[in-house]
């Protein structure tokens, strides 16, 4: 930005800009992200049941009794009915493309699962026993903990104890003290737009036991602003 030699007024701003930048630094802001890890102790499954006929009646029929089984033997792995989220049977028409044109397949109907359980040494033989009973779309297995909400404020307090032991750094670096907190923005690292951040906080993560199989890693990061005291 240039500003004319015969404009005092902007001269004077310029100046005293630079006075502030230089002789009254504005802040610290510094980023940080922490990790902890906690041995999984809950599994969420999801799975369909989904049977095609000819006729609508029948895959009703064919779909319920693919149901009924399935229900049988969440219980016989005494999975509580309130650990099983069903969906209503749905029906639809199914075609498939031959040669370029859409032909008639019959009817599908179809019920969706979704279960919790916090037993993880039965998912192997739970899931061999649901298929063989009549799901026939296993959508997905996923590991978790019960205790993130915990996990995560933790990570949290982490995160923050990084930031400010950066902002100390740097202050000492720069002759500077750290004054107080002006600026708390909270980073998710999973979510859009915070790709720049991601690699930071997986940094903060990796260690030999962060990454040993059977852990979940459960991140927080976070970006303060801290006021500069002289002196």
């Amino acid at each position: 930005m240039r500003f004319s030699r015969g404009n005092g007024t902007a001269d004077h701003l310029l100046g005293s800009t630079a006075m502030q930048m230089v002789e009254r630094p504005w802040g610290i802001t510094a980023f940080g992200a922490a990790s902890v890890k906690a041995v999984p102790d809950l599994v969420r499954i999801r799975f369909k049941i989904v049977r095609v006929e000819q006729a609508p009646a029948a895959a009703f029929e064919a779909a319920r009794a693919a149901v009924r089984a399935v229900r049988g033997v969440l219980r016989q792995h005494r999975i509580d009915d309130s650990a099983v989220d069903g969906s209503r049977l749905d029906l639809k028409t199914a075609t498939e493309y031959v040669g370029g044109a859409r032909n008639f397949v019959g009817y599908q109907c179809q019920a969706a699962f979704a279960i919790e359980s916090g037993v993880l040494d039965d998912v192997e033989p739970l899931l061999v026993d649901v298929v063989a009973a009549g799901a026939n779309e296993i959508e997905g297995v996923d590991f978790d903990v019960i205790a993130k909400r915990e996990l995560r404020a933790e990570a949290r307090r982490k995160a923050v104890a990084a930031a400010r032991a950066k902002a100390d750094l740097y202050a000492e670096a720069a002759g500077v003290r750290v004054g107080a907190v002006l600026h708390v923005e909270d980073v998710d690292p999973e979510q859009p737009g915070t790709s720049r951040y991601r690699s930071h906080a997986e940094a903060a993560a990796t260690t030999a036991q962060d990454l040993a199989p059977g852990h979940i890693v459960v991140s927080a990061a976070v970006i303060l602003g801290y006021a500069v005291a002289q002196g």
